[in-house]
């Protein structure tokens, strides 16, 4: 079984998956990892001005590089931006051509190649001290894409710019109250991306992602690497409530939201069970151990557990999925963390 490595996640730890197809309304069986050939013209990652389907994607991380797999295989043209050459070389092996980019320093000229896209996903976060790279030149960014062929503009987000809501369940009406920088900063990019997207006159779409796992990114890698958790992970784990969402389920509702643009649209993006992590790494544990008995020696237990003061710093609330049902018609492959890591266990190879 070929190897194939996220562009996200560190060289040093490779998987290899078979994932679960996804099924959209075309009904084609998607499969993320099947070899792309970089000499095949039809899929070089150029616009055709003859396709209604040409994605940007700003961010080829761990969301990114999973959502332009499934894009390709459904014959989108497809392009975007990593922060190295040698991902970009990774990329190309795929058929994918991409654009080095620093959000340090953006090479404005890249909009040059924006511009002739039809949908642009931007999946970079803000900086603290900046906000969003590309909106620290928002004027330019407005000319250079009102004169292009963009109709659809997705901003990836995070539900922590709701802030501490005690546990309660939340949804897209509830005011945002963010508590750290990083959430602040998210807010802001969420509020320039639809006033950019209003300007510009095209569907604007903000997702407010959970905490975003997946294979190579998940419990089970974590105590796969036999590694103590750091402070700050063993207090992060010792939430009451986590609301996150399998990396398959936000490619599905990324195709959806693309079937269905809408004008300033914000969907939250979870799974059904906002559950405690420390309940989630000792599913995990059970399922590691069920097929491989006997080989996790290390175990990161127990947790540590928050004061009230940082417990509603980072946020207690659980979010509720109601209008990405509804509004975008999504039927959730992984509903919650049980099936999700099941998935990921059953289709990795022995790691011992």
């Amino acid at each position: 079984m070929a190897v194939f490595q996220l562009p996200s996640l560190s060289p040093e730890i490779p998987f290899r998956f078979t994932p679960t197809p996804l099924k959209f309304s075309n009904r084609r069986r998607i499969n993320f990892f099947r070899p792309l050939s970089a000499t095949d013209d039809s899929r070089s990652g150029a616009p055709d001005p003859e396709s209604p389907n040409q994605m940007f994607i700003l961010g080829m991380g761990f969301v990114g590089g999973f959502f332009a797999q499934q894009l390709k295989e459904s014959d989108w043209v497809v392009s975007g931006t990593c922060r190295s050459d040698s991902k970009k070389k990774e990329w190309e092996k795929r058929g994918i051509n991409l654009h080095p980019f620093s959000a340090d320093s953006p090479e404005w000229s890249l909009l040059d190649s924006v511009k002739d896209y039809t949908h642009l996903l931007i999946s970079i976060p803000p900086l603290a001290d900046i906000g969003d790279p590309m909106l620290r030149n928002v004027e330019l960014v407005r000319d250079k894409l009102s004169s292009g062929n963009l109709r659809w503009l997705c901003y990836l987000s995070s539900t922590s710019v709701y802030g501490d809501c005690g546990g309660a369940w939340v949804n897209e009406n509830h005011l945002p109250n963010p508590k750290t920088q990083s959430a602040k900063v998210r807010l802001a990019a969420e509020q320039g991306w639809l006033s950019l997207g209003r300007d510009l006159g095209v569907s604007t779409q903000i997702l407010r992602l959970g905490g975003i796992y997946g294979p190579g990114r998940s419990a089970i890698d974590t105590l796969l690497k036999q590694e103590r958790l750091s402070e700050g992970q063993k207090r992060r784990a010792s939430r009451k409530f986590t609301s996150r969402v399998h990396v398959e389920d936000i490619c599905q509702v990324l195709k959806a939201a693309t079937e269905k643009p809408a004008s300033g649209e914000i969907y939250n993006i979870v799974d059904d069970d906002p559950a405690a992590r420390e309940e989630v790494f000792e599913y995990a544990l059970e399922l590691i151990e069920k097929r491989w008995p006997g080989n996790i020696t290390t175990k990161p237990f127990p947790f540590l557990y928050e004061s009230r003061e940082e417990s509603s710093l980072r946020g207690e609330k659980r979010v509720c999925n109601e209008r990405m049902k509804d509004k975008l018609g999504v039927k959730l492959l992984y509903p919650w963390y049980k099936s999700g890591l099941q998935s990921i266990v059953e289709n990795m190879d022995n790691r011992f």
